[in-house]
This record gives C-alpha cells, structure tokens and sequence, in this order.
C-alpha cells in the first residue's frame, strides 16, 4: 500500500484529527482553513478512504455530560452459528451503541459484546431484558463501568 503522503495531505489529516466542526458545511470550513475549496478536500478524503488511510469517521460520546450517568457492556453467551444474525438483532435497538463479537476464553462463554448508555441501572437491565426477549438469548450478564475514561484518537503529524 502506497502510504506516501503530501505536506498538503499530512496538513489535511492533522487539522482532520482535530476534528469535525458541528456544522451544516464542515469541509467547507476546514478547507478554508486549508487554502483549499470544499470540493477538493472532500475529493482527498475520499482518495485517503479508498486508499485505505482512512477507515472511518467517528463521533465520541461523553456520556456522562449528555445525562447518561450509567452504562452497561452486556456480554452475551450466544451459540457461534447465530451471534451475526443476533449481532443485527442487537444493532437495531436504538440503546446501543457499540456492537461486536469477539472469540471465547476460557473461563469466559461470552462471544457478543454490546454497551447500553442510559439514566439507570434499572434502564439498563430493561433494555438488556428486551433485547435478549427479541433475540432468544437468555445467557448473558451486564458489566457497569465505574468511572469515565479519557477518550482520544491517534495523532499523526502534530
């Protein structure tokens, strides 16, 4: 993979890193900050994702300064040939908001993963309760986060 980059190109991906401005034409304030049009960084931005150098866009949520004081990973014992298909079911409720399988340890049956944000732990067992009701799942366990972790990506070219 060709991961040459321009002064230009690292330019775009340092101010990208620092990231999308909560506008109705983010790029277009970012390539004015660039020395460059709208277009033409939409265009590098789709040249890095093709060129695989960019994967995905994300949005960091800090649950606890938008009202959400608790939230639950809730791993889930779900037979290997059905957890795709219960993964989409899980991926559907609108309190997820992570959702992934991961192999099995020893010592550990959970193969599902899927984090719940809301106002209670009650919320919480609720929210686990129909979703394993909708998926016919009946083995799994909720873990409570204790504290808040500092969230941050990579940077590349500071």
């Amino acid at each position: 993979m060709d991961i040459t980059l321009t002064e230009q190109e690292k330019r775009i991906v340092s101010l990208l890193q620092e990231g999308i401005p909560l506008r109705e034409r983010p790029f277009a304030e970012l390539a004015e900050k660039l020395g460059l049009t709208e277009e033409v960084l939409i265009e590098k931005i789709n040249d890095f994702t093709q060129r695989g150098l960019i994967r995905r866009f994300g949005a960091t949520l800090r649950q606890r300064s938008v009202g959400f004081t608790e939230n639950a990973m809730v791993v889930w014992d779900v037979p290997d040939e059905l957890a795709d298909e219960t993964g989409q079911v899980f991926a559907g409720f609108s309190q997820v908001t992570h959702c992934y399988r991961r192999p099995r340890r020893r010592g550990w049956p959970y193969n599902l993963f899927t984090m719940i944000h809301g106002h209670s732990k009650e919320y919480c067992q609720e929210t686990a309760a129909k979703m394993a009701e909708a998926a016919g799942v009946g083995s799994y366990a909720l873990l409570y986060s204790t504290e808040e972790l500092k969230k941050s990506s990579m940077r590349y070219f500071t």
